[in-house]
C-alpha cells in the first residue's frame, strides 16, 4: 500500500483537490468522503441540490470547500462549476470521483502517478465492463460511447464513460462547455481531445452494489437521448469543422511537395486514372452534400478504382473558408440554368416558403453545374501539370541512364 503521508505530500505539490459531486447519495457519500480523506485534505464536494441529508454530511467533515445548488441542475453542470471554482481556489488538478461508491478512493496514488508523468493530459480511470456485476445497460452505454467517441475524434479508449478522472484545470476552466447531465462527461472528453489535449486511460478498480442497494440517477431515455443528441452535433461540427481545419492547419510546403511527387509524379497510375480522380474529388467537395462529401468520394472512388487518396484530397476543396464562395458561386451558376425571378433574399416579412423553395432549387442546380465546371477545369490543370512533370521526370531518368553509361 502506498505512503498515504507521501501521497498527501503529492497532493500538496501538485495543487490537485479532489471533487466529488453528489445528489441524493446520503448512505453511501459519508464512507467515500472519509476515504479520500485517508489520502488528502483537498476536497470539494459538489451537492447538486439534494433532497436527503446530503447538507448535514458535507457540514459534518471540518475543512471541506463545497457548493451547494438549490435545485438539482445535473452532474455535468456540477462538473463545470467545479472546475472553476476549484481554479479559483488555486488547484492545477482535479480529480473526480463518483459520490455512489462505485469508485474507490485506494485508486488515487494511481492518478497521482500518471499525472505526474503527463502533467497537461485528461486521465480517465478505465473500468473493467467484463467483470462479474456490470450492469448490461452500463456496459451497451460504454460501447456505444467509445464509438462515438472513436468516430468524432480518430481516437479509441476502452472507457470513455467513467466519472473517475483527472483534469488539468489550467487547461480547461476558461472553456466554455454546454452539456449540463452526463453529457459533459462526453463532450468534455471529444472537444478536449480536438485541442490536442492528450487523453490517457488508467486502469482502476470498480465495485458495483447489488442491485437492491444500486443507487443511479441516470435516466435511461431521457439522458441516452441527450448523449444521442450530443454525439450527432459533435460528429457534424467534427466532419464539417474540425476535420477539414486539420487538414488546412497540416499542409505545408514539404508535405505538399511529398503528396505532389508520391501520388502524382512518382505513381504507377496512368494519367487518365489521376485525372479523374481530381475531377471525381472536386466535383463530389462541391457538391450538395455537406457531411457526406469525404464518405461518398471515397465510396465512388473504391468502386470507379481511381485513386482514393487523391480523390480525398481534391474533395477538400470545400474547406471551410471556402464554403461560402462555393456556395454563392453555385448559386450564380445556378440562375444560369434554372430560369426563374430571381429572389435575393432579405429578411422581412415578405419571406414566404416559396421564394425560399425557389432559392434552394436554384442553389441545389447550381452546385451540381459549378460542380461540373471546375472539376473539367481541375482535370485540364492536372493534365498539364502531368505532361510538364512527368516529361521532366522521364527526362531527368534518361539523362541519369547515359551519364551512368
Amino acid at each position: 500500500m502506498a505512503d498515504k503521508s507521501n501521497i498527501r505530500k503529492q497532493f500538496d505539490d501538485l495543487k490537485c483537490c479532489v471533487i466529488i459531486p453528489t445528489y441524493n447519495n446520503a448512505q453511501t457519500l459519508r464512507a467515500v468522503i472519509a476515504g479520500v480523506l485517508e489520502y488528502t485534505s483537498h476536497v470539494v464536494v459538489v451537492n447538486d441540490g439534494s433532497t436527503d441529508a446530503t447538507k448535514e454530511i458535507i457540514e459534518s467533515f471540518e475543512g471541506l470547500l463545497s457548493i451547494h445548488f438549490p435545485k438539482n441542475k445535473g452532474k455535468g453542470y456540477a462538473l463545470r462549476k467545479a472546475i472553476k471554482f476549484a481554479f479559483e481556489q488555486g488547484y492545477n488538478y482535479g480529480i473526480t470521483i463518483d459520490s455512489d461508491g462505485q469508485h474507490l478512493p485506494s485508486d488515487l496514488p494511481l492518478f497521482i502517478e500518471k499525472i505526474k508523468e503527463n502533467p497537461e493530459a485528461i486521465i480517465i480511470g478505465s473500468r473493467n465492463m467484463e467483470q462479474e456485476g456490470v450492469p448490461g445497460k452500463s456496459s451497451f452505454g460504454n460501447r456505444f460511447s467509445n464509438f462515438w467517441f472513436y468516430i468524432e475524434t480518430g481516437n479509441k479508449l476502452p472507457d470513455t464513460q467513467s466519472g473517475y478522472r483527472s483534469y488539468p484545470l489550467f487547461l480547461l476552466h476558461k472553456r466554455r462547455f454546454f452539456g449540463r447531465k452526463y453529457e459533459f462527461e462526453v463532450e468534455v472528453l471529444v472537444r478536449s481531445s480536438w485541442k490536442r489535449i492528450e487523453i490517457i486511460p488508467l486502469p482502476v478498480s470498480v465495485y458495483y452494489a447489488p442491485k437492491p442497494e444500486r443507487i443511479s440517477h441516470f435516466r435511461p431515455f431521457t439522458d441516452f437521448f441527450r448523449i444521442s443528441l450530443l454525439n450527432f452535433v459533435l460528429f457534424f461540427y467534427a466532419i464539417l469543422i474540425v476535420n477539414p481545419f486539420r487538414f488546412v492547419k497540416a499542409l505545408n510546403k514539404k508535405n505538399i511537395k511529398e503528396f505532389f511527387q508520391k501520388e502524382f509524379i512518382q505513381s504507377g497510375d496512368k494519367d487518365s486514372k489521376i485525372i479523374f480522380s481530381v475531377m471525381l474529388g472536386v466535383f463530389i467537395g462541391v457538391a450538395p452534400v455537406w457531411g457526406w462529401q469525404m464518405a461518398l468520394a471515397l465510396i465512388l472512388a473504391m468502386l470507379l478504382k481511381l485513386n482514393r487518396m487523391i480523390t480525398i484530397v481534391a474533395c477538400n476543396v470545400s474547406i471551410p473558408p471556402m464554403i461560402p464562395l462555393i456556395i454563392y458561386l453555385s448559386y450564380l451558376f445556378g440562375g444560369i440554368v434554372y430560369h426563374h425571378d430571381v429572389v435575393y433574399m432579405q429578411y422581412s416579412h415578405d419571406i414566404t416558403l416559396e421564394k425560399i423553395k425557389l432559392n434552394v432549387i436554384q442553389y441545389l442546380i447550381g452546385s451540381l453545374f459549378f460542380g461540373a465546371v471546375l472539376s473539367l477545369i481541375s482535370g485540364l490543370g492536372t493534365w498539364i501539370l502531368l505532361k510538364i512533370f512527368r516529361k521532366k521526370r522521364v527526362v531527368t531518368e534518361e539523362v541519369k541512364i547515359n551519364t551512368e553509361k
